[in-house]
């Protein structure tokens, strides 16, 4: 995908999934996630997202912690925003990055293949910008040189 090289400031976002699951199924308590998705030309994603939102809603379900016509709304409601979003593979070069970018910073796996890939994205979509609601991602994001705005 070829983007202009003077892209609007916040119509190119990558999606980690604590940012949409925030967005729906915990929706009006982040408003201005809710309004940075709704406006975004551009979304992107790693594939990753789709497995994390779907275990979410998973243990949500076996925990019995939310009514099933709530959860059944949140689970259209993302899915509706993976329809949106391009989404990159965890290939061997993801796999590779996530080893750099995660050395010397405390990162869960799975937080390291999203930035790894936010990071690779980043290369290719000027502009592009992170929305997450994970505090130790953004700390991440913020220390890496190739990952800040």
């Amino acid at each position: 995908m070829a983007i202009g090289t003077d892209p609007v400031p916040g119509t190119l976002l990558y999606l980690d999934t604590s940012a949409v699951l925030r967005a729906t199924l915990e929706s009006g308590t982040a408003p201005e996630i809710e309004q940075r998705i709704r406006s975004a030309r551009v979304l992107v994603s790693s594939r990753l997202s789709l497995v994390e939102s779907c275990r979410v809603l998973i243990r949500l379900r076996a925990l019995g912690v939310a009514q099933e016509d709530r959860l059944a709304d949140a689970e259209r409601d993302i899915a509706a925003v993976w329809a949106r979003c391009e989404l990159w593979e965890i290939t061997r070069r993801v796999c590779e990055m996530a080893c750099d970018v995660a050395h010397g910073r405390v990162l869960r796996a799975l937080d390291a293949i999203h930035l790894a890939t936010f990071v690779l994205a980043r290369r290719e979509l000027e502009g592009l910008e992170l929305v997450t609601g994970d505090e130790r991602l953004l700390a991440a994001v913020a220390g890496h040189g190739d990952a800040g705005p």
